[in-house]
């Protein structure tokens, strides 16, 4: 039973990776409108006037392009560990950890963008703990993701019987 818990909790990341990846491409003007404004530090008083902000397409497109791709990398990784984690439930416990590979590494993918694309990049250089109409969905929301991934990774990583 444990076991068939750890896998959905895998599917669970899956799926919230391969809907956000989604959602990213199929509003791609908002996703890019997203990382613009983070970019251009517009969304709080004097932010644009710092010499970090910047407009440029080429950085823009890198980070809608580092979110959507980690978010499928993420998701399609999970999905395969799932799918591994499945077919080795019946198994002993040393392989069905060694079933679990590929989802540990999906979360850590999830786990990776989240912290070093929203709290190192936007947080720490593009200041965007400073935005009051930012902070919250944001941030909030990378911190809410991050940690509830990593807790599953946690579980599901946890040594079974």
């Amino acid at each position: 039973m444990l076991r068939s818990i750890k896998i959905l909790f895998v599917l669970s990341v899956a799926i919230w990776g391969l809907l956000g990846a989604f959602g990213n491409i199929v509003d791609w003007s908002g996703t890019t409108g997203a990382v613009a404004a983070v970019t251009s530090m517009s969304t709080f008083e004097g932010g644009a006037d710092n010499w970090r902000a910047t407009a440029n397409p080429a950085i823009i497109i890198a980070g809608a392009l580092f979110i959507m791709l980690s978010k499928t990398i993420a998701g399609l990784l999970c999905l395969a560990g799932a799918w591994r984690m499945w077919a080795a439930r019946k198994s002993n416990a040393d392989a069905f950890a060694k079933a679990k590979t590929f989802a540990l590494t999906g979360c850590a993918v999830a786990i990776f963008m989240l912290f070093s694309g929203f709290i190192v990049i936007a947080e720490g250089w593009f200041e965007l703990w400073r935005s009051d109409v930012m902070r919250e969905p944001v941030l909030g929301s990378a911190f809410r993701y991050g940690g509830m991934i990593a807790l599953i990774a946690l579980f599901v990583g946890a040594r079974d019987d």
